[in-house]
C-alpha cells in the first residue's frame, strides 16, 4: 500500500498505535519501507511473512494466497534466506508449502499481537515460539545424511531468529519454545481459539445484564 509506506518512511504510524507513535517521534530508527520487494530479500538473511490470510468461515478456508505469493518471489530472487511465516495459516501449511515449493527455508514463528498494541506486544512478548521440522525420516543412508544436514541447519536457523526476537524486547528472560512446524501452527490457532471465546462470553455477559438493566 503505497500510502502506508510514504507514512513509514516520514515517521507517520499507519495504524493506531500509541508505541509506533511514540518511537517514530522520540527513537532513531534503522526502518525503511519500500515497495521493491525484490530489493527488499535480495540480501536477506531471514524474510518475516505477515500478510493477511482472511478467514471465511462459510467455507472453512484461510486465504493464504499472499504467503505463497512471497514465497514464489523470495523463492526467485534469494532462495537461500529463511523464511519465517508468521501470519495465521491452518495446520500443516508451512510442511505443505515446503514440499510444494521444495524449500527447506521455511520455518513458522506465531505471533500474538494485540490491536493497538503491537509493537508494546513485541517489546513485552509473553513468549516466544519457533516451530521447524524436528522429525527427519531416514529412508537411506544417504538421504538421512542429507536430512540431517538439512534439520541442523533449520535448528540453528530457528535458534537464530528467537534470538533476533529476544534482542529486539525489552522485557528480559522472556519465555522461548521450540516445537514442530503443526505444533506452532495449533498454539496459534488456540490461542486465536481462545482469545475468540473469551470476547464471545463478555459480549453476551453485555447482552444479558442490558436485558436484565443491571447497574454497571
Amino acid at each position: 500500500v503505497p500510502e502506508k509506506v510514504e507514512k513509514v518512511n516520514k515517521r507517520v504510524s499507519p495504524i493506531q498505535d500509541e508505541y509506533i507513535e511514540r518511537f517514530f517521534a522520540q527513537k532513531e530508527l534503522d526502518l525503511t519501507a519500500t515497495l521493491d520487494a525484490e530489493g527488499a530479500y535480495r540480501d536477506a538473511d531471514f524474510v518475516i511473512i505477515a500478510t493477511p490470510t482472511n478467514y471465511d468461515p462459510r467455507q472453512n478456508f484461510f486465504d493464504t494466497s499472499s504467503v505463497e505469493g512471497v514465497i514464489q518471489q523470495v523463492m526467485k530472487v534469494n532462495p537461500e534466506a529463511i523464511m519465517v511465516i508468521k501470519s495465521t495459516v491452518p495446520v500443516g501449511f508451512t510442511t505443505s508449502v515446503r514440499e510444494k515449493y521444495s524449500s527447506d527455508n521455511i520455518l513458522f514463528s506465531p505471533e500474538f499481537l494485540r490491536e493497538s498494541k503491537a509493537l508494546y506486544d513485541n517489546l513485552y512478548p509473553s513468549r516466544i515460539i519457533v516451530g521447524y521440522p524436528k522429525m527427519i525420516e531416514e529412508f537411506d543412508e544417504e538421504n538421512a545424511a542429507i536430512r540431517e544436514i538439512a534439520g541442523n541447519h533449520l535448528e540453528e536457523a530457528a535458534h537464530t531468529f528467537a534470538g533476533l526476537l529476544q534482542e529486539g524486547a525489552i522485557k528480559e528472560d522472556v519465555p522461548t519454545l521450540f516445537m514442530g512446524l503443526k505444533e506452532a501452527e495449533a498454539v496459534k490457532l488456540f490461542a486465536n481459539t481462545y482469545l475468540a471465546l473469551r470476547v464471545s462470553y463478555f459480549n453476551e455477559l453485555d447482552t444479558y445484564a442490558e436485558l436484565k438493566g443491571l447497574d454497571p
